[in-house]
């Protein structure tokens, strides 16, 4: 086969090869569209909505230690969480009713339908927020986490756009992710309300929080549709691969305030510093579940 022979053959692969891809990103983008566009009809059971001074300090606590600051910012005004070409560009929107930010007639069914169901007013699920993690919030710390969201001081804040990038929309394409809507059984009966205890029952209550990274059996590893460059989730079982087995309760609960582990290495900054914020009782409650967690290697999700 002459030269200009072999070159014509490989120009006519790489355009094919090419052409393959192009097509294949257009399925996948297609894909993802219908998903963000899907309107998903659930029932919305309402919740009751306290204005007492003890239940807003409660609604105050749930949403710090959950580190809800950490996408919507310091001020609840909304800012970028992801700029990455791969993964795209995510804005979390402004929570509070300044300018961009909640409408006037945003209702306590709203709230719900968003926190406990990942879901928009109209029903399009929504793509950043982890509502898979809230959806187990019993009733009463619902109310209370809405009844602290409408004491927000007003923040002018329009919110930036969302835009998945190639990856995201392959991965979803895919079946490799899902929208935080579709994780949700939205039929499932929530708890009326929660006594806080140090027991296994409340730490598992409250590590529903840590499933987003962690996965659902907590044995970390790689975050599904986070940038490339985010380490992978620590495994929080006590596997041989497990950076906490053999840690005492007292060496946990340091490891979480002062964010550095007994060995003396810092924890990444992607873990969220608002769980320092937990008290006594919260961080010895989640230390009694994980001791509950059959050892899973790490990853194994």
């Amino acid at each position: 086969m002459s030269l200009r022979k072999i070159i014509k053959f490989l120009c006519y692969s790489a355009a094919g090869i090419v052409s393959v891809l192009l097509l294949a990103y257009a399925i996948a983008y297609g894909l993802t569209q219908h998903r963000l566009n899907r309107r998903i009809s659930v029932s919305i059971a309402s919740v009751s909505v306290p204005t007492d001074a003890a239940s807003i300090e409660r609604g105050r606590h749930i949403v710090t230690t959950r580190a809800c600051s950490d996408c919507h910012g310091a001020d609840f005004g909304g800012k970028k969480v992801i700029d990455d070409p791969m993964t795209g560009v995510f804005h979390a929107p402004n929570l509070t009713h300044g300018k961009g930010g909640l409408p006037a007639n945003f209702s306590d069914e709203d709230y719900v339908r968003a926190i406990r169901h990942g879901l928009s007013h109209d029903g399009r699920a929504l793509t950043l927020m982890p509502s898979m993690e809230y959806a187990e919030l019993s009733d009463e710390d619902l109310g209370s986490v809405i009844a602290y969201l409408k004491t927000l001081a007003p923040v002018d804040r329009e919110r930036g756009p969302i835009s998945p990038g190639p990856l995201i929309r392959v991965l979803v394409a895919l079946g490799k992710v899902s929208l935080p809507a579709e994780h949700i059984d939205h039929t499932s009966p929530r708890l009326a309300s929660v006594t806080p205890g140090i027991n296994a029952n409340y730490g598992k209550y409250l590590a529903s929080s840590c499933t987003g990274c962690h996965g659902p059996n907590l044995s970390g590893g790689k975050i599904a549709a986070a940038p490339p460059d985010w380490p992978a989730a620590a495994n929080l079982t006590r596997d041989a691969s497990s950076r906490i087995t053999g840690w005492t309760e007292e060496q946990f609960i340091r490891t979480v305030r002062t964010r550095e582990r007994p060995d003396g290495t810092k924890l990444n900054p992607i873990m969220p510093a608002a769980f320092a914020e937990m008290t006594d009782v919260e961080l010895k409650a989640l230390w009694s579940y994980l001791a509950t967690l059959p050892p899973t290697p790490t990853g194994v999700r």
